[in-house]
């Protein structure tokens, strides 16, 4: 019997890592001398190089960089496989990065998060991947893209710095400076979200409020980044408006596609691919897999989906052990997840299930392996037979 334990974490409760540990305890409690292995899972979001380095086997590499508002920063980024990067944005261009009473789109910038794809390239690294959720700016990926070597002039001539207020005031692009290993490089976007780059489901209107942007802040950023749609169609011959995820990021997706010619993924399609799930899938009987709180939501590029689907593409079958349920949790169904089962065992309240998730946690998967083993027995018994 060959278990397979790929969880994403319990948001401020419980880790990959603890979730595997406790299965394996468990798995081994009711069913001795079974195999087990466990893999840290992440969505494209935080925690997602952390997961993929510890199943590749790879580390981190530590530089300094500019943080949203231009101040210096430590950050990281995982590299492995001896030519691969994995980069979060959250590490240099991120929004708790920011504190609350200087949280406003106009003034961050994204070149952080450009530094970080420049050291990469500079080490020797050709096929990254960018994970662009959780950031606190909306400067169109200008800061990013400086940072490699693209210069966003004035309608004077003057190199702009590449944060949210300099979209209004882009006039002309020069890219003769773009870092030369970008031609060499093949860049992955990990993201899942399709919105354009303006209009009432775009960049500004859509993210921005959480960014710290008022209505009016909005309205400056949404003209802004029409006019710099605008300046990439002119000079590039690019309709950025009709590039699905434009908008992620704050505008940073609609950069990394225009000037890196980077492919757009899923978040956990991404992860699953470069730890070789598939491969990991060979010889295994039953995956558990789940996430803090399981809705409607959780169908779309979530870390059960991914896993489920590709779990039924593979004939195995996938079960989710979750916190909690919520409207339209069981659609997961349709994605190849067979069951699922909260860690809940009576009537309580977040914050109790919280500080005793190790616990809940256990005692859900010991009636999770207890009732496999009786599937099993019933499986074996002769019933209907004459």
């Amino acid at each position: 019997m060959k278990f397979l334990f790929a969880s994403d974490s319990f948001k401020g409760s419980l880790s990959s890592e603890k979730i595997i540990e406790l299965l394996t305890t468990s798995a081994n409690n009711i069913f001795p001398g079974c195999e087990t292995v466990g893999v840290p899972i992440a969505d494209g979001g935080e925690g997602t190089v952390d997961a993929v380095i510890a199943v590749t086997k790879g580390e981190k590499r530590f530089v300094n960089v500019r943080g949203p508002l231009m101040e210096e920063a430590g950050s990281s980024y995982g590299v492995f496989g001896g030519d691969h990067a994995i980069i979060e944005m959250a590490a240099a261009s991120g929004l708790p990065m920011v504190p609350l009473e200087k949280r406003n789109p106009l003034n961050t910038t994204t070149m952080g998060t450009g530094e970080l794809i420049r050291d990469a390239l500079e080490q020797g690294y050709r096929k990254i991947a960018i994970a662009i959720g959780g950031s606190a700016t909306n400067d169109g990926g200008m800061g990013a893209m400086r940072a490699l070597g693209i210069r966003f002039l004035d309608k004077e001539g003057r190199e702009l710095e590449g944060k949210g207020s300099d979209l209004a005031k882009v006039a002309d692009i020069d890219m003769r400076g773009m870092h030369p290993a970008v031609a060499e490089a093949e860049f992955t976007v990990m993201c899942d979200v399709n919105n354009p780059l303006t209009g009432s489901d775009g960049a500004s209107y859509t993210f921005g409020k959480q960014k710290g942007g008022t209505p009016e802040i909005l309205d400056q950023l949404e003209e802004g980044m029409k006019n710099y749609a605008d300046v990439i169609q002119r000079k590039l011959g690019v309709d950025v408006d009709r590039v699905p995820g434009a908008g992620a990021a704050g505008g940073l997706g609609a950069a990394l596609r225009v000037f890196l010619r980077a492919d757009l993924k899923s978040g956990i399609e991404t992860v699953l691919d470069l730890i070789d799930f598939d491969g990991l899938l060979e010889g295994t009987d039953l995956v558990v897999t789940g996430e803090g709180r399981m809705d409607w939501q959780s169908a779309f590029g979530k870390v059960p989906s991914g896993i489920g689907r590709r779990c039924r593409a593979k004939g195995v079958p996938a079960v989710a052990i979750v916190g909690g349920m919520g409207d339209g949790a069981e659609k997961i169904y349709e994605f190849g997840v067979e069951s699922i089962l909260p860690t809940i065992n009576g009537a309580m309240e977040i914050q109790e299930a919280m500080d005793r998730a190790q616990e809940l946690y256990a005692g859900a998967a010991d009636r999770m392996f207890r009732m496999l083993r009786a599937g099993m027995k019933l499986g074996e018994s002769p019933c209907g037979e004459d």
